[in-house]
């Protein structure tokens, strides 16, 4: 089971990226943290290629890239879409942070 699910809304989203840009075919999502941001950690999505520590999971038909040492702190993590007037992007449910800040990348656990 992938520590990280996507919510309908944010794997809709990933798809449409995967069709209208040009990721390659060997590249997949990668969902991590690192240490930074007002909170003492940032997450990391984007798309790259499988490394040495990655754990591969496949959700919805999206390969999922996620680096083993980092799995705890993402544990249970669910990441949704949010389109709205104010803002539009993708935001982290983490319910091991501890503390958040108000820009939504950065947590404490």
């Amino acid at each position: 089971t992938a520590p990280v699910t996507l919510s309908p809304r944010a794997a809709e989203e990933v798809q449409k990226i995967l069709t209208t840009k040009s990721i390659p075919e060997d590249y997949g999502l990668r969902v991590g943290v690192r240490g930074g941001g007002c909170s003492g950690m940032s997450y990391i999505l984007g798309f790259d290629k499988l490394r040495e520590h990655d754990i591969t999971f496949n959700f919805d038909g999206i390969v999922l890239y996620i680096d083993k040492r980092q799995g705890l702190y993402l544990l249970g993590t669910m990441i949704d879409y949010h389109a709205g007037l104010d803002a539009r992007g993708f935001v982290f449910n983490n319910p091991n942070a501890t503390q958040t800040c108000g820009c939504g990348s950065s947590f404490a656990a």
